[in-house]
């Protein structure tokens, strides 16, 4: 890519976030609506542990998963993996 392109596409995705920013105003989150009921909020601890601990014990129970029920042999590739190369001497 050169350099006009990713100038482009910076510009590009800057724009875009700056606009997304000022439409979703936070302080248009100060209204209540009717029927809203919000319940009661988080503490840090039940943040961290919902947010970042609990992916990263799914992601490690997933890829656990994974790696003790493959089932496939060690694949080794006859063709170049076993080639010696030897230089001219």
């Amino acid at each position: 890519m050169d350099k006009k392109n990713a100038l482009r596409a910076g510009a590009l995705a800057a724009g875009t976030t700056l606009m997304m920013l000022l439409m979703s105003s936070p302080a248009l989150a100060l209204t209540r609506d009717d029927g809203d009921d919000p319940g009661p909020g988080l503490s840090v601890i039940e943040t961290l542990g919902l947010y970042v601990l609990a992916p990263l014990a799914l992601f490690a129970l997933i890829a656990g998963l994974v790696w003790v029920l493959d089932r496939s042999k060690d694949r080794n590739d006859p063709t170049s993996s076993n080639i010696a190369v030897k230089g001219k001497a």
